[in-house]
């Protein structure tokens, strides 16, 4: 097996890695080689034929294919190698990375390592619905594939668990596709998707969507004949009485992102338990030495636009890693109040301006985000409302930070 030296190795052929490997070669990083185990570059934006995406990246409404492709045709013009077919064995600490590709095995040894794996849906499995297991139950990443990568139709009577925005706009999906799409049901007493999909998703097709509901029993044997929904308390435990029952033929689950970091932790990654993503300081870097992450690998983002922007902002880190074979401290801590989910970065160096990403765990209305240190509020962010469904991001400056005291983040 012959060894190839690169700069940097590039893990993932989405959105993050693309983004990342065109910024880095802007930057004058010229040995990069991206990794992708599908046939084609892009990742999921391949079967996203839906419009919405590049607002922000691009000021211009795309769907998700015209979206990759102009980070493709970059990477074509810049010459950037990339191996397609080429699925990903191992990471070291000691960035070797080892692939298996239609070739035979591939070892490549980096100066970095930039990982931009994505992720992947929870399943049934994952949420423990009672009842049998027939066919007729798919993930909606999974029958999106089926229907706008393979024409195939996967039901016609169609209810939705979760309303995730892949949930949401698979709803709309299935009735232009003919399909009937009873109803969408979701667990938390508010809704898991952006209002956008709501409304342009849901109510502009009269689809209904119940909060505070789950399924708590699935029918048929071959395949799928009706589901029992039943609402929920405020602690997720169906209420005995309010059972409902919905004949169909076709479960479409849509219960959430989970990060793609089984590999992250073989090389010795230290994952966040609330994102499931790397702990990353404000340079992407994660808990090994020259090991960055970005994209939804590190943090499911709500608009894709941010997977890419997150990812150009990393190849600036990277790329004065290479250079300079190290990259400054960051000793403080940012900690938050049982409002806020998560942040990224986890931690900072306190010497650089840096952005940080957060979300929070339930609605808020007229509330405002306040970043401290050692007691005193250093940055406020006043929001007319914060919901679980979009990222918030706050930008703060190297002179905002005052001492080497952990940073806390509240929401009141």
């Amino acid at each position: 097996m012959t060894i190839m030296n690169k700069e940097v190795v590039i893990i993932g052929g989405g959105p993050a890695g693309l983004a990342a490997a065109v910024e880095l070669r802007k930057k004058g990083i010229q040995e990069i080689v991206i990794l992708e185990r599908e046939k084609q570059l892009g990742g999921i934006l391949r079967q996203c034929i839906h419009d919405g995406f590049g607002l922000t990246r691009f000021k211009q409404t795309l769907s998700g294919p015209e979206y990759s492709q102009r980070f493709i045709d970059l990477v074509k013009k810049l010459h950037i190698e990339y191996v397609t077919d080429a699925t990903v064995i191992e990471i070291t600490s000691m960035k070797k990375v080892i692939a298996a590709s239609k070739d035979g095995l591939l070892e490549y040894r980096a100066k970095a390592v930039v990982l931009a794996m994505g992720c992947r849906e929870r399943t049934r499995g994952a949420i423990s619905i009672p009842g049998t297991r027939p066919a007729g139950i798919y993930n909606a990443g999974v029958a999106q594939s089926y229907i706008n990568l393979h024409n195939t139709m996967v039901g016609k009577d169609v209810v939705i668990l979760g309303s995730g925005d892949i949930g949401m706009i698979m709803a709309r999906r299935m009735t232009l596709e003919g399909a009937k799409v009873k109803a969408v049901f979701e667990v938390q007493p508010y809704p898991s998707g952006l209002p956008r999909n709501i409304e342009q998703c849901l109510n502009d097709y009269g689809i209904p969507l119940y909060l505070s509901h789950t399924i708590t029993k699935i029918k048929g044997n071959a395949r799928l004949e009706g589901i029992t929904v039943s609402q929920v308390d405020e602690n997720m435990n169906p209420i005995i009485g309010t059972e409902k029952d919905y004949d169909c033929d076709t479960l479409i689950l849509s219960v959430g992102l989970i990060p793609e970091n089984e590999l992250s932790l073989a090389c010795g990654v230290k994952l966040d338990s609330r994102t499931k993503g790397a702990i990353v300081d404000e340079n992407y870097q994660t808990s090994v030495a020259g090991v960055f992450a970005a994209g939804n690998v590190l943090q499911v983002h709500d608009l894709l636009d941010f997977v890419s922007l997150e990812a150009e902002g990393l190849a600036d880190s990277v790329a004065e890693y290479i250079q300079q074979g190290e990259l400054t401290d960051c000793p403080i801590d940012i900690v938050t109040d049982n409002a806020i989910s998560h942040t990224i970065p986890q931690k900072i160096s306190g010497k650089k301006d840096f952005t940080l990403s957060l979300r929070v765990r339930k609605p808020f209305k007229n509330c405002h985000i306040d970043v401290m240190q050692s007691d005193t509020v250093i940055r406020t962010v006043l929001l007319k409302k914060a919901i679980p469904a979009q990222m918030i991001q706050v930008k703060l400056k190297e002179t905002d930070i005052k001492t080497l005291d952990n940073i806390k983040v509240v929401v009141r």
